[in-house]
């Protein structure tokens, strides 16, 4: 649980960091951007927590094997067994919650997420802008004035973009932003207005009359959150090979967590007042870092339909289980060098 509040709190410190350094703060303002911190550590616990428990694991019975209270456990009459019923009695519970946070909080992390992303960096955007105030973007290209300013409400909208080879002067007396909701690309509606077409290389300037223009505002690259962010049960009566590893990605949480504190149980041992040498704690590290490569690489070939949907990610977690038992079984070699 330590372990767990402290990578989280690192990894918010770093987001927050991250967010004010940029322009986020000035799109969305302190609240939406603490909110959003929120969100995106929320959907990082998925992974904070197999890692911290991982980690607890081997701190806390490598601690036990140092003080030699493993000794007094075992002249007790406290088996192996015994142990790893113990690990498990907490590592499934954990396992449990971050099926949960995977299958359930991630999406909707990932939707109110993503609806704060498409409002941040919408380029026209109706809380964005004071009226009486030329905005402009040099990286983009892009000039935005508006006269008046209310709410949701803009009036006598200015917007020109230099493109390669033209530029675009959209004049609109009127501009509305709709309520965003999942799923829909964000956008302005712009009312009673006209379009100019400059042409830098001669061909024709052209002239554009409307009575409502709807400018999508964001880069139009959302398939990936949408994914991320579509339910379990959608998820599940799909047959794209992108939904299914997605899907299977949530259902594996709880099994991955709970064979990683498996595994994590032999990289505690020590012998009496012997102190962990660095190379068993770069053992333990190579492993999980191992695991972590897979179960991306697993889950890439899944969406590519370099493996269908069995086997799956599922492979993957059947060698995780016969390594675990492996290094838990009593004849296995590999205990003297975790000890050495």
């Amino acid at each position: 649980m330590v372990v767990t509040v402290i990578l989280a709190t690192l990894f918010a410190s770093f987001s927050t960091a991250r967010f004010l350094a940029g322009a986020v703060t000035d799109s969305l303002g302190l609240v939406p951007v603490l909110r959003l911190v929120f969100l995106k550590t929320l959907i990082a616990l998925e992974v904070l927590m197999p890692i911290a428990l991982y980690v607890a694991v081997i701190m806390g019975l490598g601690r036990l094997h140092r003080d030699q209270e493993i000794v007094v456990l075992r002249s007790a009459g406290v088996s192996e067994h015994r142990i790893i019923y113990a690990v498990l009695i907490v590592a499934v519970p954990v396992g449990l919650i971050s099926g949960f946070l995977s299958i359930f909080a991630r999406p909707w992390a990932y939707e109110e997420s993503y609806l704060l992303n498409a409002q941040a960096e919408a380029e026209l955007n109706t809380e964005r802008f004071r009226a009486g105030r030329f905005y402009g973007s040099e990286k983009k290209g892009r000039v935005i004035y508006v006269k008046d300013s209310s709410g949701k409400q803009m009036g006598e909208v200015f917007h020109y973009l230099n493109k390669h080879d033209s530029s675009e002067i959209i004049l609109a007396r009127k501009a509305y932003q709709p309520e965003l909701v999942f799923g829909q690309r964000p956008q302005i509606h712009l009312l009673d207005g006209s379009i100019y077409r400059l042409s830098h290389t001669g061909k024709g300037d052209t002239v554009v009359q409307f009575e409502k223009l709807v400018y999508f505002t964001d880069s139009g690259n959302v398939m990936d959150y949408r994914r991320k962010a579509a339910p379990t049960a959608a998820l599940m009566q799909s047959d794209l090979p992108r939904d299914t590893a997605e899907l299977q990605w949530r259902l594996s949480r709880p099994l991955g967590t709970i064979l990683l504190a498996l595994i994590a149980v032999p990289f505690s041992r020590a012998s009496p007042r012997q102190t962990k040498g660095d190379k068993t704690y770069y053992l333990a590290a190579l492993v999980f870092a191992i695991y972590y490569i897979l179960s991306g690489l697993a889950q890439t070939w899944v969406e590519q339909g370099t493996i269908g949907r069995v086997p799956g990610v599922w492979w993957l977690y059947g060698v995780m289980l016969l390594f675990a038992i492996s290094l838990l079984s009593p004849g296995f070699r590999w205990k003297l060098l975790l000890r050495r």
